[in-house]
């Protein structure tokens, strides 16, 4: 089978869509299959695109054994018109890109950006292909209640495009299961459309390990616990009651803050106005750098804001800390607090209510008995449920059994 995966976002760019897709790119070549990515230029958090990709129309590399096709994009972060100018200049450019990838039997259209399903069906058709949508996010319900985006003209119109991209895809992909819930029930896609293809983790290359003590020594921590935020500091994350938090733990525990994003100047100048001496802000580092961050880490925040949308969510950045044996504080409801409760990898507090935190930090810090059964619970949920090779596996099998599946055979997706 031949896929070609659009995305705006990408390696080297870190964060959970890059991961997520260079992983079912590798998961796919290894299966035999063969693929192909369209994407931007490197932008994602900085707002401004990599050194050594600037002043390209253009251009393409091979990442991984995968050819990668990527084109001019308006360099943006944040919310706003900048960012919409963001996503509206990769929908363009992407074409370019798509005009120079090889033939397909999908084209596997990563969302959001949600505008990415009309270049994403015109490749398509232009091939004879399927077109997968792959939803990571219900935009532009998450944008309505985040405040980000207001009920009005721009928004009945993405609410007309995000109709007409389930309409047109061959296959709607969800990441979550509340995602497929809602796709069914309140979308109106045909269930026999909706396809599950959840986050999963390398757990091979995520494996427990001990204690680093030269990031120890580099991030100047004591022996005191550690808990470690990693991932995009941004809206969706809450941050700022795990900021209070961890000045309610000050002289019982350290906290990490590791990445990048639009709240994350606002953090660091908070916490240099109120004086709170036990957090450390680290700029944002690969992905393969986070075992070593793990290694030092009592548990794992995974913070989200306290808005019934979130509920359905399964944040990628838990998996890492999962199979590296890490427990998961999950300050959050629903899907992945489910998760997380039932099978005893880690404590559940309430989103937004840094009080609640600040107690679960000290549960865990406190018990190391009850932590290192957590971390042996954490290490197996990864192993026995979100391995990287199993997740594809069932997807493919899942394609192939699909009324709806791509112009490519049966056969060929062995």
């Amino acid at each position: 089978m031949r896929v070609l995966v659009l995305t705006q976002y990408y390696l080297p760019e870190i964060g959970a869509p890059q991961t997520r897709l260079a992983a079912f790119a590798r998961e796919l070549r290894v299966r035999g299959h063969d693929v192909e990515v369209v994407t931007a230029m490197p932008n994602h958090l900085t707002g401004r695109v990599h050194d050594e990709y600037r002043g390209h129309v253009y251009m393409s590399e091979e990442i991984d054994g995968v050819k990668v096709h990527r084109t001019w994009v308006y360099a943006a972060t944040g919310t706003g018109v900048k960012r919409v100018l963001n996503y509206l200049s990769f929908a363009c450019s992407c074409l370019i890109g798509l005009a120079k990838a090889g033939p397909a039997d999908i084209v596997f259209v990563e969302s959001p950006p949600l505008f990415l399903s009309v270049p994403g069906w015109m490749a398509a058709r232009a091939r004879r292909a399927g077109m997968v949508f792959n939803v990571s996010d219900l935009w532009p319900d998450s944008v309505r209640e985040l405040g980000v985006m207001s009920d009005g003209f721009v928004m009945r119109l993405a609410e007309m495009l995000e109709a007409w991209s389930y309409r047109r895809a061959s296959v709607v992909n969800a990441v979550t299961e509340g995602i497929a819930t809602t796709l069914r029930d309140h979308k109106q896609v045909p269930s026999e459309k909706v396809r599950f293809l959840p986050n999963g983790i390398d757990i091979d290359t995520f494996v427990p390990r001990d204690g680093s003590v030269r990031l120890a020594r580099e991030l100047q921590l004591t022996s005191r616990p550690v808990f470690i935020y990693a991932g995009t500091h941004g809206i969706a994350q809450a941050l700022d009651s795990v900021l209070t938090a961890a000045k309610l733990v000050e002289d019982e525990a350290d906290v990490v803050f590791v990445g990048s994003g639009p709240v994350k100047s606002a953090l660091v100048e908070r916490a240099g106005n109120e004086g709170i001496r036990n957090v450390r802000f680290v700029d944002p580092v690969p992905l393969s750098a986070m075992p070593e961050y793990f290694s030092l880490a009592t548990a794992s925040i995974v913070p989200l804001v306290n808005n019934p949308l979130m509920r359905g969510a399964r944040p990628s950045k838990m998996f890492p800390s999962l199979a590296c044996g890490v427990p998961i504080l999950y300050c959050g409801e629903g899907e992945s607090a489910t998760l997380i409760s039932e099978a005893g990898a880690g404590l559940v507090a309430e989103p937004e209510n840094a009080r609640a935190i600040a107690d679960a930090m000290r549960t865990i810090a406190n018990d190391p008995a009850r932590r290192e059964v957590m971390s042996r619970r954490a290490r197996r949920l990864a192993v026995e449920r979100f391995a990287w090779g199993s997740i594809v596996e069932e997807w493919l099998r899942s394609m192939e059994a699909s009324p709806h599946r791509a112009r490519a055979h049966t056969a060929t997706m062995r």
